[in-house]
Formats: C-alpha cells, structure tokens, sequence
C-alpha cells in the first residue's frame, strides 16, 4: 500500500454507528472522508438522515451508490446501512474493488454473508467487521488463556449487557416465543439484541478460545422493555456452545436499562482451566467517586431515540454520562478498531475480525435463534438452502 491517505466512502448517516466509526476514521491521518453515499431507492426519512450526517463533517452526499463507487478516489467503505441491507451492500463494496469496513453483525443472512465472504476473497480486498475485542481487557483475557497459566481452557462465560434504555414497562409472566428466522430489523425503539449485542461476546469467545463452535442451545426472553416485546424482538439472550476440544463456553447479551448498572453496562468474562480461573471486568480496575454531585438521572425521552441508541439523539437532549465509577483499563485502550483496520490495509495483512469470521458470527447466531425457537441444540455448520 502507498502512502497516500486513503479516501473514505460512508455508506449511511445520522441515526447509526457510523456517527462514531467515521469520528473514528477521520482522526486516522491516514485516512479522509471524501464522500457519502447510500443506495438509490432508500426511503426519504433515511435520504435525510444521510445528508444531514454529511453536512456535519462537510462532505458531499451522493444519492448513487454505484456511482461513488466507481470513484477513484475511493479506497475505503464504511457501511452502515440497516442490517438487511449490510451484507449485501459489503458485497457490492468489494466487487468494486474497496476495501470494506462493515457494522456489527455483518448481517442477519446465511446467503449475503456467503456472498460478502465471496466477493471479499474474490477481489482480494481487505475486510473487517467491528467489534470489541481489541479492547484491553478483552486483549488481557487472550494473553492469560495463551499463556497457559489457567492449564487447559474448559470453560468461558462472557456478558455483554447495556445499560440503556428505559426500563420497567415489559409484560413478565409470558414465555416468549421465538421464531425462526429472526426478526431482525432496527427500529426506533428495539432491536433484537442477542443479535445486536451478544455479537460481542461471541466475537471474544472465539478469539480468546481460538476453537471452532460445534453445537448451540440458545434462549431468547423479554424482561425490560415492551417495545420489544411489541415488535417481538428479545431484549435479553444467552447462547451455550460446546467448543472443539470439549470445551463449554456461555454468552449473554442484551439491553438492560439505563439504571441497571453505574456504567456502561455488566461487561465481563469468567475463564476457567484445568489450571485455575480467572475473571476480567471491563469496568476493573477502576477509580469509584465519591461527590457531592446531584444522582445521575436518566436523560429526556428523546423519541426518535427512546432506548438511547445514537450518539447526535442524546446530544439533543443533552444526556450524560455516569460519573459514579471511572474505568482505568479502557482509559487506557489508544488504538481503536478503524485504526486497527487501517493498518491492515497499510500492512496488506487480514483482519482477525475479516468477512469471513463475521460471516462465522452470524452463522453461530442463527443457530442460537434457530435453537430457541425449535428447542433444540443445533449442530454447527448449519444447512445452506
């Protein structure tokens, strides 16, 4: 790779993580945005969104995808689009040539995660998917189990649970029922969250294991928010899975309100050896403050945003953060994962978060909610149509 910058394409605005990944990319000196872009048949209200996303970082929007894609002036996408349109949109991305930077999961699809694998590999382009497991006490986690101080790895747990959102209004007493396929869509106010949060925690469980899943038991349920259960999505999820090797490994995910916990949310993994045990907090070490500030409160009902999901939606109600406990180890976390990605491409080396692995996420994923709605362990890989 040359040492020119890279010149960045966004793929979807306001109202997705892209109002943190392009922060993220543009304070890369190796990177510049040139440009925004999305596909020519998306609704008004996410045209809009696109457009006031790029005057903020006073760039030009262009309404044609295809055409921003054929600039030569584009070497990088990140795609943000909706989750039924991700995968698919990574595909078209690497067809052109671009590298690809993608949201999380990659996409809810067995088909369009093939095919964004294939593209990928077809065109020899570079490919990440975010996640969290550059993280510093994710890092740590690996380098204990590597090292072999725990013996041989039997067992891991990890949550990946969010404190957002406003709690209290679920319906308890009704076993939910899953289906399957999932309902997987982001509305305003729900997301299904295993998916969109338990893809943490499963990204960690395989980096730090370093082993294949082989089979799923997976449980969706509603506990916090009616507004999933109205759209009849989970707010809360747990996948157990057997590892190559006999391994057992256990995942939590979801969304469980803005005060359920003094910071960002319960985020932590339990490793277990033949050797000992060991457990890491994403909030340990950590500095807690003793003031006399006024309680943190939950911030105004925004109600474009009502679970607190995007970064410019809280600006408008001027949330803030939690001041109770002060994280030391994430403090000190420098890289971020958009540079991380840059410098693979710089390096011409792949991501260990890749099409291919995202695809991998998605496919265990599926076998969670397939598993939860038929009762079953499902084995891994799971059936192509």
């Amino acid at each position: 790779m040359s040492s020119q910058q890279l010149g960045v394409l966004l793929i979807s605005g306001r109202l997705t993580h892209q109002e943190n990944y392009a922060l993220n990319l543009r304070a890369d000196p190796r990177c510049r945005l040139v440009g925004l872009s999305d596909e020519v048949d998306v609704p008004p209200e996410r045209a809009q969104l696109n457009k006031q996303f790029a005057e903020d970082l006073d760039i030009p929007y262009w309404p044609n995808l295809d055409d921003a894609l054929a600039r030569d002036d584009v070497h990088l996408v990140s795609v943000c689009a909706d989750p039924e349109r991700r995968g698919r949109i990574a595909a078209r991305c690497a067809d052109a040539g671009k590298h690809v930077y993608v949201d999380k999961p990659m996409t809810p699809y067995l088909s369009h995660a093939d095919a964004a694998v294939a593209a990928v590999e077809r065109a020899g382009v570079r490919s990440q998917m975010f996640s969290s497991n550059l993280q510093g006490w994710v890092q740590e986690a690996r380098r204990v189990v590597e090292s072999g101080i725990l013996g041989e790895l039997t067992a891991i747990h990890v949550d990946n649970l969010f404190s957002k959102g406003p709690t209290g209004t679920a319906r308890l007493g009704a076993p939910r029922q899953a289906v399957y396929p999932p309902v997987i869509s982001n509305y305003v106010d729900a997301k299904a969250e295993l998916y969109a949060i338990g893809v943490y925690a499963l990204g960690m469980v395989c980096m730090i294991s370093g082993r294949a899943v082989e089979t799923v038991f997976g449980s969706t349920a509603n506990y916090f928010f009616a507004e999933h259960q109205d759209r009849n999505m989970e707010d809360f999820g747990f996948l157990s899975m057997t590892l190559e090797g006999g391994a057992t490994a256990t995942i939590t995910g979801g969304r469980i309100g803005w005060a359920s916990h003094p910071a960002g949310g319960a985020n932590q993994i339990h490793l277990i050896g033949t050797e000992g045990s060991m457990f890491l907090d994403a909030n340990r070490p950590r500095l807690e403050v003793f003031a006399n500030d006024q309680p943190w409160t939950p911030p105004e009902i925004n109600p474009r945003d009502p679970m607190g999901f995007w970064r410019t939606t809280q600006e408008e109600v001027n949330a803030q953060p939690k001041r109770t406990i002060a994280s030391l180890s994430s403090a000190l976390d420098s890289r971020t994962d958009a540079s991380y990605f840059v410098d693979c491409i710089v390096e011409e080396r792949e991501s260990e978060m890749n099409a291919r692995q995202a695809a991998l996420l998605t496919e265990i994923l599926l076998a969670g909610y397939k598993s939860a709605a038929e009762g079953r362990v499902v084995e891994m890989p799971l059936a192509r149509d």
